[in-house]
């Protein structure tokens, strides 16, 4: 048995109750109740739920405008019902014998029940419009919540998650981990003032946890979940009710002033590893924010928006799929095929650190006048993947020997515009640099969630620090896509990867989204251009046609090469070939490692190192001068990024974000 409210009916005096009973049918009857009167009841639908071995749901909620209602059961599962207040049958347990107010209670359940069970087999025996099977695992869906148009559901997994209904069907957005231990989830809270409340029990204590603050607002001793138990929040109290060995405990916490104040919100509890701008947000009154997305050891990703005016980072979102450390971000602009407007900011988001763990989203950001910033950011989470997802799945593995356990993806790059009228293609693909010395690629159907790794290649012998991707495009229509991989020993090595994408994409219809990862071939030319690892890289098309590939390495030295790409013609001359027309290094650029650089122009370039030095440089024939050094605050500089902004009066700027241990704009 459970009671939801039902919209449209006074929460005072009415409620519809859910009953499930044998063969997994579920009944929903609207109780009505007056003071000094019986109960009244109607019996409203009848539902199938899906077979399972404990075959009976465990919460419920209707959805307002759309006539349907969400269902949790026993084994996990989100369920989708139509509803209707039109159909339904009024049964009275009691008569009101000539306007009495007395009720008749003679017995009369024994006429009622004849008549109740021939109307209960008139209704019709209706299945779910739409299944998310075993969404929370076995353990079962502890309740569903309607908030802003949005479905939220908790399970005793240890996660929430957000939905959204389209054309009839449950889509999962995004699901949310609140914090560490809290595997039994049972409700969530939205209050007032804009915090989200998740209850639920770790260990032997019920535990109340604020989203805003990330920390505990109540954790009070009850001897765990296996229990009944009422919890009631108002400004003067908070009341935990439960029943523990027979005996109904209440525990009471007036509300008190609090002696903590938070000066300076934190973004993320470890220090940020990465971080790349969206994109910029104007709102009606001609505001404009600055969104960013940024990367953490303490294995979160946070969308934020960055005002020049309030000089306050605000977090919209925070992704928390990972369950090791963020260490790379990339993002592709351009909308996707999920029903969004073409208002604001939409983009594909790529993060992936430790574990070999990559997850995509899609982000649309856009000003809202009525949101507490500003600015909304909806998130869905489209795709993950893991090289060892198929390694969770075998038995006996305690027995096996893991094969490198600790991979970790270091940077991602967006292959950009693969598709063609030649080549025309849903797929995008992406190049990552992993720790077991590989270079990746990966192609992501997004309409399928399908995320599939393509093609491999182990040619640097040694950890993969870096990559980044052109596009090169010549007048008679021939395009090349160029991926550049830069390692720990200082070498960077350009690959042709157009043959590799076009085998890719063919394969990929032909089996459906599923095959074989392709090899690489061999490196166009490969440049030694430091002594040790490079730990920033960066590609700049020039007015000519062709590319500045700048670096930065561990022994504080930048490195500047200019490329230009030959495409051989006829049958003999087929191919890509690269040709190195000039290098100029700086040896101690920095004091410490350069994990910064930007091309601004092609004679102007930006670094920035550990030593907490912004250098600007221009580049002369066979050296690079400084221009100008600036000291910035972010001690562990890990991640540099810059974007340029033409202001009214035509003047052009350059503004930068640094990330490590703190986050800061230039």
């Amino acid at each position: 048995l459970s009671w939801a409210p039902r919209p449209g009916l006074p929460l005072d005096t009415a409620a519809a109750l859910l009953a499930s009973g044998p063969d997994g049918e579920m009944l929903w009857l609207d109780v009505t109740h007056r003071p000094g009167q019986a109960p009244w009841a109607r019996l409203m639908g009848r539902y199938l739920l899906p077979p399972c071995k404990q075959r009976w749901h465990t919460c419920v909620a209707f959805l307002p405008q759309e006539g349907l209602l969400v269902c949790g059961d026993r084994r996990g599962s989100l369920l989708l019902f139509p509803c209707s207040s039109s159909s339904g049958w009024a049964a009275e347990s009691t008569s009101i014998v000539n306007g009495g107010t007395d009720p008749v209670v003679e017995d009369s359940s024994n006429e009622l029940e004849p008549s109740f069970l021939l109307h209960k087999a008139a209704l019709p025996l209706q299945s779910p419009l739409s299944v998310l099977y075993g969404l929370h695992g076995k353990t079962g869906v502890t309740s569903v919540t309607i908030h802003r148009g949005y479905i939220y559901s908790t399970g005793r997994d240890g996660v929430y998650r957000q939905l959204r209904l389209r054309d009839q069907q449950l889509e999962v957005l995004q699901k949310h981990r609140p914090c560490k231990g809290l595997q039994w989830i049972e409700e969530l809270r939205f209050t007032s003032d804009g915090d989200l409340l998740v209850l639920g029990f770790h260990a032997d204590n019920f535990v109340v946890w604020s989203s805003r603050t990330g920390e505990n607002v109540h954790c009070i001793p009850c001897g765990g979940g296996h229990r009944s138990w009422s919890y009631c929040s108002s400004p003067l109290a908070d009341v935990f009710a439960f029943i523990k060995s027979g005996d109904v405990m209440l525990y009471q916490c007036e509300a008190k002033p609090r002696e903590q104040q938070v000066l300076l919100a934190s973004l993320h509890g470890r220090e940020i590893t990465c971080v790349r701008r969206l994109g910029a947000v104007e709102v009606p009154d001609c505001t404009t924010f600055n969104v960013f997305v940024t990367g953490s050891e303490d294995t979160t990703a946070c969308v934020l928006v960055l005002s020049e005016n309030s000089r306050a980072a605000v977090p919209l979102a925070r992704l928390s799929d990972h369950i090791s450390s963020v260490r790379t971000l990339a993002f592709a602009m351009g909308p996707g095929d999920e029903g969004f407007g073409d208002e604001g900011l939409s983009a594909l988001l790529f993060s992936a650190g430790g574990r070999a763990q990559i997850e995509c989203y899609r982000l649309l950001c856009a000003g809202d006048t009525a949101s507490e910033n500003a600015v909304s950011c909806q998130v869905i989470h489209v795709a993950s993947h893991r090289l060892d997802k198929h390694w969770d799945q075998k038995k006996n593995r305690h027995k096996l020997v893991k094969m490198d356990p600790e991979t970790r993806y270091m940077s991602l790059t967006v292959v950009p515009e693969v598709s063609t009228k030649q080549l025309p293609t849903p797929w995008k693909f992406l190049a990552a640099a992993c720790s077991d010395a590989s270079v990746r690629i990966f192609g992501l159907l997004e309409a399928a969630r399908k995320l599939v790794l393509v093609a491999e290649s182990f040619h640097h012998q040694r950890c993969v620090l870096k990559v980044a991707a052109f596009l090169h495009a010549r007048a008679e229509g021939e395009r090349r896509h160029i991926l550049c991989s830069a390692a720990t020993d200082g070498s960077i090595a350009f690959w042709d990867i157009t043959g590799p994408i076009t085998d890719a994409v063919d394969a990929l219809h032909q089996a459906e989204g599923e095959m074989q990862p392709l090899a690489l071939d061999a490196p166009l030319v490969t440049i030694m251009a430091h002594s040790c690892g490079v730990n920033s890289l960066h590609i700049y098309e020039t007015p000519k046609g062709q590319y500045l590939v700048a670096s930065g390495s561990d022994d504080g030295s930048i490195h500047v090469c200019l490329l230009e790409v030959a495409l051989g013609r006829g049958e003999a001359a087929a191919g890509t070939c690269l040709q190195v027309l000039e290098r100029v290094s700086q040896p101690c650029a920095h004091a410490a490692h350069v994990t910064g650089i930007r091309v601004l122009q092609p004679d102007l370039l930006l670094s920035a190192s550990v030593d907490q030095r912004l250098t600007l440089w221009e580049r002369r024939p066979g050296e690079l001068v400084p221009l100008s050094t600036t000291f910035f605050h972010v001690p562990d500089l890990a991640e540099l990024d810059c974007w340029e902004v033409v202001e009214a009066g035509g003047e052009l700027r350059y503004y930068c974000v640094l990330c490590g241990q703190g986050l800061e704009m230039l």
